[in-house]
């Protein structure tokens, strides 16, 4: 296999290409979009790369226009004013996440991030990555006796959930439902959302915070060491005197497990299916391990985990020539602007030494993935050790892809051993 194709492989002619641009609808996707999204994004750059959508809402493809909007403080990232229609301001995910740190402006913002800080220190993640390297070891060993795994099920989803609660210092016994409550949480930011998703994704909420109640009552009686154990940080941190109130204690912890787990998860298994598709960038990478920081940089702009993302302008202001009044939601195109050909030449061919690569995988500004370095980490041990472990691993199967718009990701990745 070789790579994605490009936009002239997809649409029979320029007005096809320029006809799906102009009525581009997130909340009306087809399923070939969900499969692979890049030649719509294309089309977007070209013929209308400040698309007003059917709700009056504009998605933004350039590269340029994204990162600008992430760097000015005129928009806001609080989303009160939309989460409220859309679940509810009496609901579980409505509490959620108006509360946890992404979606909130300074000061709220500035305070909740410095009091996770210390999670994501290099002393803090120091300290984490001999675990980690035993947890990739152990699965790798499982794989090796079965001859081979699911890339997802038995590796990419087992590592976040296994870390973050070391990081939080959950009981092994107790970590079953984690990753299900956190795909819930997760899926319930689509840009569409079906009852069943939102029934869900609530559920989830309710039941992750009543579980995350029992465990602070807990670990309020009997504290860890703040330096290793989050949670315990959490619990006794102060910014200026201030800490943090039981239930932004509880959805920032939820927080903190649907970032890295969802994050690290996809990272992994976009890595390795595009180093199968690109099997000459795979053989460099054998070749030549050390590789590996700069490949995983090339797979977090080549199929970002997070496609999407969302801001609100809060004074009248112009974007890239077009005139937007204070209020006007948009929608930044992570996956597109990072195959924008205007910042990364040849974008649709993975190039696991390509530099610079100022990829937007993890946003930009004062809202950039607080634990951009602890994924980074996660995806070098994981994948590193994948291929030099099983320099011959191949797809066993079919993968089945996630089918969603905001998370690119894999559901199932079948790999064996040869």
């Amino acid at each position: 296999m070789t790579g994605a194709p490009g936009p002239t492989e997809v649409f029979a002619s320029e007005n096809e290409a320029r006809n799906v641009a102009e009525s581009f609808d997130l909340a009306n996707l087809p399923p070939a979009f969900l499969a692979n999204p890049y030649p719509t994004y294309h089309a977007l750059r070209q013929y209308d790369p400040i698309h007003c959508l059917p709700d009056g809402t504009y998605f933004l493809s350039r590269y340029a226009d994204v990162v600008a909007v992430y760097r000015d403080p005129r928009f806001s990232s609080d989303k009160t004013r939309e989460f409220g229609p859309k679940y509810g301001t009496d609901s579980p995910l409505y509490r959620h996440h108006t509360t946890s740190l992404v979606f909130n402006d300074p000061p709220r913002h500035t305070r909740v991030r410095k009091l996770l800080a210390p999670a994501f220190t290099p002393r803090a993640l120091r300290s984490l990555e001999p675990k980690f390297v035993a947890l990739v070891d152990r699965l790798l060993d499982r794989g090796e006796a079965a001859g081979g795994f699911d890339l997802i099920a038995d590796f990419a989803s087992a590592l976040p959930v296994q870390i973050i609660g070391d990081m939080l210092a959950v009981p092994e016994e107790e970590r079953g439902p984690l990753r299900d409550w956190s795909l819930a949480i997760l899926g319930a930011l689509e840009p569409s959302l079906t009852e069943a998703q939102l029934a869900r994704g609530n559920q989830a909420v309710a039941d992750f915070s009543a579980y995350l109640d029992g465990l602070i009552a807990e670990r309020r009686k009997n504290l860890g060491d703040p330096a290793s154990d989050v949670l315990t940080a959490l619990i006794v941190g102060e910014t200026e005197g201030e800490k943090l109130s039981h239930d932004e204690l509880v959805q920032n912890c939820i927080f903190l497990l649907n970032a890295g787990h969802e994050t690290t998860t996809n990272l992994i298994g976009n890595g390795v299916d595009a180093l199968l598709r690109f099997p000459d960038q795979l053989a460099q990478l054998k070749e030549a391990p050390e590789l590996i920081t700069g490949a995983v940089e090339e797979f977090l702009r080549f199929e970002s985990s997070n496609q999407l993302g969302n801001r609100r302008v809060a004074e009248d202001l112009d974007i890239g020539g077009i005139a937007m009044a204070a209020g006007t939601y948009i929608h930044l195109g992570i996956g597109a602007a990072n195959r924008d050909p205007a910042e990364f030449p040849d974008p649709d061919r993975l190039d696991i030494g390509r530099a610079p690569n100022r990829h937007l995988a993890f946003g930009a500004g004062i809202h950039a993935c607080a634990g951009m370095t602890l994924a980074r980490m996660e995806g070098r041990i994981a994948i590193g050790r994948l291929v030099a472990r099983f320099p011959d691993f191949a797809a066993a199967g079919t993968p089945v892809r996630g089918g969603r718009a905001r998370f690119r990701g894999f559901l199932s990745y079948p790999l064996t051993f040869s």
